[in-house]
């Protein structure tokens, strides 16, 4: 069972809402993915006129948990001033907290994110930090308050998957005992098991299921492989080897002369 800001969540699966054929593809992925938490953006709520009233009773009607995100924002005072109004809008503390540096990578501008995580905690906000995998911000942003921290593998939509396992590993070392959810960079069903594998608590997919030929049987692939990782990590893996050992054991073996 996943614990976030004291709420008890049984998939490992969060979804994002962006991108989907249709309004219906998007709810039957929802739904046969197990995804107990989606992420909506307030902007795109806002332009949506009409549709986004209509969007907004289709998330409400998958029964699940929203988490409001700043996508777009790239300041410190535009991400509170978004964080706030979707308080407002939504009816929940949480916010998927994203505060863009870079134009082109979409890469967290990182002092903008501590610095507005330190604000939102400050007025009850639970915050879920869109960071990179560098420890030190990591660090920073706890201190400001997240209880819960969402690196990145790999820029958003890029489908690379994982490229710094090593700092990936040093996150989830660091912080044993903190929510650890790897969001943005996921392409593949094998790079969710992969950063799972790793002791990651769970991951967070939009482009690479919205996209997919099939969206929904993409969502449910997702699914299982997150919970194969996790299942992994659970059950002890073996460490990579430099010499062949043998599974049949070799006392009592018979003896040619």
């Amino acid at each position: 069972m996943l614990t976030l800001y004291g709420r008890e969540i049984a998939s490992h699966l969060l979804l994002g809402t962006a991108l989907y054929p249709s309004p219906a593809i998007l709810a039957e992925a929802v739904k046969a993915s197990h995804a107990e938490i989606v992420t909506v953006s307030l902007r795109r709520e806002t332009a949506g006129g009409r549709s986004g009233g209509a969007f907004w009773s289709l998330i409400q009607s998958l029964g699940v948990k929203v988490l409001p995100n700043t996508a777009g924002c790239h300041s410190v005072k535009e991400a509170v001033t978004t964080a706030r109004m979707a308080r407002e809008v939504f009816g929940t503390d949480w916010i998927k907290l994203e505060v863009i540096g870079n134009h082109d990578t979409l890469q967290p501008d990182v002092f903008g994110l501590v610095e507005a995580a330190r604000i939102l905690a400050s007025e009850g906000f639970e915050v879920f930090p869109y960071t990179t995998d560098d420890l030190v911000v990591a660090e920073r942003l706890v201190e400001a308050g997240c209880r819960l921290l969402m690196p990145w593998c790999a820029p958003i939509g890029s489908a690379r998957g994982p490229q710094n396992v090593g700092a990936l590993r040093s996150l989830r070392g660091h912080f044993p005992d903190i929510p650890l959810i790897v969001d943005a960079g996921i392409g593949r069903p094998s790079h969710a098991t992969a950063v799972m594998e790793l002791g990651y608590d769970a991951v967070l997919l939009n482009t690479a299921v919205a996209k997919a030929g099939d969206p929904v049987a993409m969502a449910i692939a997702f699914a299982k492989a997150i919970e194969a990782g996790h299942l992994a990590y659970q059950a002890g893996m073996l460490d990579p080897r430099d010499m062949a050992v043998p599974s049949t054991p070799v006392i009592g073996k018979a003896v040619f002369s």
